[in-house]
């Protein structure tokens, strides 16, 4: 671009707001903090920490290091953590997502009894507690196994009042069910939780960037998948603005897009068409990936997960939920 009154080209000089640390931190229009940042937190009923073999440094949490975890989020000021939840006991209508000793439940309770000023968000789906791998009712439709989506509203309306009830300051609804937000929200002030707002992965896609959270939760589907209820990688705008938009109408209070790397130019979309606060995933297949090339030598890890959390933020995140949480943040403290 050039600019009227300028004398030669080389007066057009970009480098001199490059010069020095202090000036490009100056000029900055990224600015990446702690706050920005969500923690993901895998919580099982065993009384052993145990490692996730696809997702280096990410463990399966007891009751007890869950909240050392958050604990150590909080330190680093990370506003909130997200409990995903791995029962002993599963079965097909994943009856332990609701139970009133369930295990986000209990660990919601632990946490907020240790860090009550931490936000604690609840995952709410069924995939890591039926027998089925699925994230609702399963039923057999002209002979092909299927999701009967009805069926499965009462099911996620009944997890987030238990998961409210235990003290849950956010329920974030991920089974891609319709109409999932007008149950939940309906549910959720019926039972005297009209204060708590809902996160909602309204556009979630049926990506394989999600192949390390699977193992993690032992939440494969065992029959099947999920194209049927969440959203295709090859569609448009159209169907991420549609989403979306309903999600907004029932009574989102946040919106998501899941995963966040791959759909940059979707995150965009919803920026520039709706208001509320928006959430960038990013998922356990880019963790992964960033984790095994750093390991191998390829990439600078600090360097390539702040560049990356950075793309997010600029794409228009206004809180981005990542594995790197922990990472992220003593990152950017030591500046």
């Amino acid at each position: 671009m050039r600019y009227p009154g300028t004398v030669s080209d080389l007066s057009l000089r970009p480098r001199r707001l490059r010069r020095t640390p202090a000036i490009r931190r100056m000029v900055q229009e990224i600015q990446l903090s702690p706050a920005d940042l969500i923690h993901p937190i895998f919580v099982h009923e065993g009384r052993d920490v145990t490692e996730i073999r696809t997702m280096p440094g990410v463990q399966r949490h007891t009751f007890e290091s869950a909240v050392e975890q958050a604990q150590q989020a909080q330190a680093l000021g990370i506003p909130a953590v997200i409990l995903f939840g791995i029962p002993d006991h599963k079965d097909a209508g994943g009856s332990q997502a609701y139970a009133q000793e369930g295990v986000i439940q209990q660990a919601t309770r632990a946490i907020k009894a240790t860090a009550p000023d931490l936000a604690v968000i609840a995952d709410t789906c069924l995939c890591e507690y039926t027998d089925h791998g699925h994230c609702g009712h399963l039923v057999q439709d002209a002979g092909q196994w299927t999701v009967d989506n009805d069926s499965s509203l009462e099911l996620l309306a009944r997890t987030a009042v238990s998961q409210a009830d235990a003290g849950a300051d956010l329920i974030a609804p991920s089974a891609m069910m319709d109409g999932q937000i007008t149950a939940i929200r309906r549910a959720l002030d019926a039972a005297g939780h009209a204060q708590v707002p809902v996160m909602s992965y309204a556009v979630k896609y049926a990506s394989a960037y999600y192949g390390p959270f699977r193992e993690a939760a032992g939440s494969a589907p065992s029959v099947g998948d999920r194209a049927t209820y969440q959203m295709n990688p090859a569609g448009g705008y159209r169907e991420a603005l549609h989403e979306a938009a309903l999600d907004a109408e029932q009574g989102a209070d946040f919106l998501m897009v899941k995963p966040a790397l791959a759909y940059l130019d979707v995150l965009r979309q919803l920026r520039d068409h709706f208001d509320l606060p928006l959430v960038a995933y990013n998922v356990s297949g880019e963790y992964s990936l960033v984790k095994a090339a750093a390991q191998a030598g390829y990439m600078d890890e600090r360097r390539t997960v702040l560049e990356t959390l950075g793309a997010m933020k600029r794409a228009g995140a206004d809180t981005i939920l990542t594995y790197h949480a922990l990472d992220a943040a003593r990152w950017m403290k030591e500046g």
